[in-house]
């Protein structure tokens, strides 16, 4: 089913790539995601299109987006001082919100510019959540027959406080997973 090449990575055979419909590879701008990336457009090879109306298999580039509490962790609606504490801080919301964006921009024209370099269908796709919930979301929504991502190899300590993405993923997708390791991590 599979075999491997000089520098390590799997190639698949014919029976498990030529039949791929949706391949979702979720980045997050990390040097392992678009790594994940690279590796997917180079060893999986999508159904191809049965007719001129039929756009055959694609690549679907997924980035979750933290929500605005998150990624500037704390309640950003807190008032100091005794305040209501669910009021929310309007231009402080929309501050991070906006920065989000461009980081989200940035992330998928990174991603983009790695494709444009291959001649394969890519669609893009974001969402808003915890990466662990959502990932596995959007394989469910989007009927991915697999999901190829990268790891960043967190040691034991932040693995223990913040998860693993890629270990949760591996075990609640509800497709085939191949987690792409940064060269050199055991």
């Amino acid at each position: 089913m599979s075999r491997k090449t000089e520098n390590g990575a799997v190639k698949f055979s014919q029976t498990m790539s030529g039949n791929l419909d949706c391949v979702v590879v979720a980045v997050d701008g990390s040097e392992e995601s678009m790594n994940a990336l690279k590796w997917a457009l180079e060893n999986l090879k999508l159904r191809s299109p049965a007719s001129d109306c039929d756009p055959g298999g694609s690549f679907v580039v997924l980035h979750v987006q933290s929500p605005p509490n998150i990624a500037a962790g704390l309640n950003p609606g807190a008032i100091p001082f005794g305040g209501p504490s669910e009021l929310e801080v309007p231009a402080f919301t929309a501050a991070i919100e906006a920065h989000q964006r461009r980081i989200t921009q940035a992330v998928l024209e990174h991603a983009l510019s790695i494709c444009s370099q291959k001649n394969v269908n890519v669609k893009t796709e974001v969402v808003i959540g915890d990466p662990k919930e959502k990932i596995c979301e959007a394989v469910e929504n989007l009927k991915a027959d697999l999901l190829v991502m990268g790891s960043r190899a967190f040691g034991p300590i932040k693995r223990m406080f913040l998860g693993s993405v890629s270990n949760f993923c591996a075990n609640h997708a509800q497709c085939p997973v191949i987690i792409i390791k940064a060269k050199g991590t055991a």
